[in-house]
C-alpha cells in the first residue's frame, strides 16, 4: 500500500483564528504543521528555519502580502506555495498574479461563515497540498517566467498570424488541465496560430477564477477567448474557458459553429468542470476533425474523455513528465492507451499545428 503524503506544512495568514483553524485541519487529516506566520517576512523567516514540504499563503497581509512573500521565497528558499484567495473577481486577479511570481495553486476561501466553509473543504484543501508538495518547482517557476516573457497578443479572433502559418481546416481542439494548467495554458495558446479552429478549455478552477483566466488568455492569444455561458456559440478563431462550478457539454454542431451548455449537477465527477464530461460530449457531438491535449494536472480527471475521443478519431497529446508540475492527469491518459503523441510543453502548440496541417 501506498504511503500517504504527510507533507510538512507552514501556515501563514495574517488572522490568528484562520491560522488556527487551518493548522486544526492538517493536524487532524495527519498533515503535520510546522509552524505558523502572520505575514510574509515572518514567514520567509519560519521558512529558512522549519524547511517545509509546503506553504499555505494568505494574499491580503501587513508588512509583506502574500505575492511578495511569494517571490522572495522562491528566490531565497524554493518552496511549494498553496494559495489562499478570496472568491471574489479581485482575489482572483492578484491569485493570478501570485502565479505568475512561483505559486504551485490556490484554493478559494469560502464565503460566508468562514469557519463552517473552510471545514467542508477540508477534504479538498488537503488533497490540494499534498498535491502541491509533490510540485515540480523548476517547472513551475520555468512556466511562471515564461508566461510573464510572452509579447502582446498581436490581435484577437484569429486576425493576426503573422509569421505564423494559420490553421486551414475547421477543427476542435479540446485543451484539460489542473495544477500547474494556468500557465501551461497560457503557453500553449499563447503559440497557437490563429485561424479557423475552435478551442475549448477545462481548467480545473472555481467560479469567480475562470473569466479572468479567460481575459488572460483573450491578451495572450491570437484567439477571442471568453469565459463559457450557457446556449453559448463557438466558431472559427474563437476560444471559450468552461466555468467554474458547471460542467461543459456540446449540444449542437452546424455550419462550423459549436453551441455549449453549462451544467450544474455533478455526474459523478470529483471536479466541475470535469474534462472527462467535455471530452465526452465532444466526442459525441462533433464529426470534423478532433484534437484532445491533456496538461499538468492531480488526478485521474480526463484519461476517460481523451480515450472517447481517439476513439471518435481525435490526435491526442499529453505534456511530458519532464516539464509537467504535476504529472498525474498526463500520466493516467498514458496509461489508458489513448495518447497518440507525448511532449514537452514547450512543444504543445508545434505539435499541434502539425497534427493540424
Amino acid at each position: 500500500m501506498t504511503a500517504v503524503r504527510k507533507p510538512r506544512t507552514v501556515v501563514v495568514d495574517d488572522s490568528r483564528f484562520m491560522r488556527g483553524l487551518i493548522s486544526d485541519l492538517l493536524d487532524e487529516a495527519g498533515v503535520p504543521v510546522v509552524g505558523e506566520a502572520k505575514d510574509g517576512v515572518e514567514a520567509i523567516e519560519v521558512i529558512a528555519e522549519e524547511d517545509p514540504d509546503a506553504v499555505t499563503m494568505d494574499l491580503e497581509m501587513p508588512r509583506m502580502n502574500g505575492i511578495e512573500a511569494v517571490e522572495r521565497i522562491m528566490d531565497e528558499h524554493p518552496t511549494p506555495v498553496l494559495m489562499l484567495s478570496a472568491h471574489t473577481e479581485d482575489g482572483a486577479e492578484v491569485t493570478f498574479e501570485a502565479l505568475e511570481k512561483g505559486a504551485v495553486d490556490f484554493f478559494s476561501k469560502p464565503g460566508g461563515e468562514v469557519s463552517m466553509g473552510v471545514s467542508q473543504h477540508a477534504d479538498q484543501l488537503v488533497a490540494t497540498l499534498r498535491s502541491v508538495a509533490d510540485a515540480d518547482l523548476t517547472q513551475a517557476s520555468r512556466q511562471a517566467a515564461e508566461t510573464q516573457r510572452q509579447p502582446a497578443s498581436p490581435g484577437a479572433g484569429g486576425a493576426a498570424t503573422t509569421g505564423i502559418e494559420a490553421f486551414d481546416d475547421q477543427r476542435t481542439v479540446v485543451i484539460g488541465s489542473s495544477t500547474g494548467g494556468p500557465d501551461a495554458v497560457e503557453q500553449v495558446m499563447s503559440e497557437l496560430p490563429g485561424g479557423d479552429c475552435r478551442v475549448i478549455i477545462v481548467q480545473h478552477m472555481p467560479e469567480a477564477f475562470t473569466e479572468r483566466f479567460a481575459d488572460r488568455l483573450d491578451n495572450a492569444s491570437r484567439y477571442t477567448v471568453r469565459e463559457a455561458t450557457d446556449g453559448a456559440r463557438i466558431g472559427a478563431g474563437e476560444a471559450v474557458v468552461a466555468r467554474g462550478g458547471s460542467h461543459l457539454g456540446i449540444t449542437g454542431y452546424s455550419n462550423g459553429r459549436i453551441r455549449v451548455e453549462l451544467i450544474e449537477e455533478d455526474r459523478g465527477h470529483s471536479v466541475r468542470p470535469a474534462v472527462d464530461e467535455t471530452m465526452t460530449s465532444v466526442a459525441a457531438q462533433i464529426d470534423d476533425p478532433l484534437t484532445g491535449v491533456i496538461l499538468t494536472g492531480m488526478g485521474s480527471d480526463g484519461a476517460e474523455g481523451i480515450c472517447a475521443m481517439q476513439r471518435a478519431g481525435a490526435t491526442t497529446i499529453a505534456q511530458n513528465e519532464e516539464s509537467c508540475v504535476i504529472y498525474g492527469m498526463p500520466k493516467r491518459a498514458i496509461e489508458a492507451g489513448c495518447i497518440d503523441e507525448v511532449c514537452h510543453i514547450d512543444d504543445i502548440a508545434t505539435t499541434i499545428r502539425e497534427l493540424v496541417q
